[in-house]
């Protein structure tokens, strides 16, 4: 206990009276500085939002961040890092940085990095820039690689089907 008051009087020890007032100026302006610090602690990566294997979504799910999918989803993936579970299905397009399948889609797969484990499940295209396919995984569809897949998805697909429909119908 005294060595916390002497740490704490070495400061004012000329002014006892002093000592209080001071004492107190530091502490607001401590707090302060560590709010400072604060804000570089939520730059840190959250973890992954789970989507269990109870929950249906209807609808396009999209984020920065990582999730993974345990459930069904009905609709387009946008993320940074997505991993179906081994139950998940989800229909509709996938688009994200990593994409780690161990589950079933049903729809396009757009992913510079795109991996499916043993347990896959994939009926749809493959655009990538890496992509791994483990023994036992099943997968139909084409793989196509780009070197950069998550922007070309409105330039590459579009442009092809319209002109020769377009064309045949006119």
């Amino acid at each position: 206990m005294f060595s916390k008051s002497k740490i704490n009087e070495p400061g004012p020890k000329d002014h006892d009276t002093a000592a209080p007032m001071k004492a107190d100026a530091p502490k607001p302006a401590a707090p302060a500085s560590s709010g400072d610090y604060k804000p570089a602690a939520p730059k840190a990566k959250p973890p992954a939002s789970v989507l269990s294997s109870d929950l249906h979504i209807t609808g396009n799910v999209k984020t920065t961040g990582d999730v993974q999918i345990e459930g069904t989803i009905e609709g387009d993936i946008r993320a940074h890092l997505l991993t179906v579970g081994e139950g998940a299905t989800v229909k509709g397009e996938v688009t994200a940085d990593d994409v780690v399948i161990n589950g079933r889609i049903v729809g396009r797969v757009r992913g510079l990095k795109v991996r499916l484990t043993s347990t896959a499940r994939v009926e749809g295209d493959i655009i990538h820039k890496t992509i791994a396919i483990e023994s036992g995984a099943h997968f139909e569809g084409s793989v196509q690689r780009q070197d950069d897949p998550l922007t070309q998805n409105k330039g590459g697909a579009p442009k092809p089907a319209p002109a020769p429909a377009g064309s045949g119908q006119a």
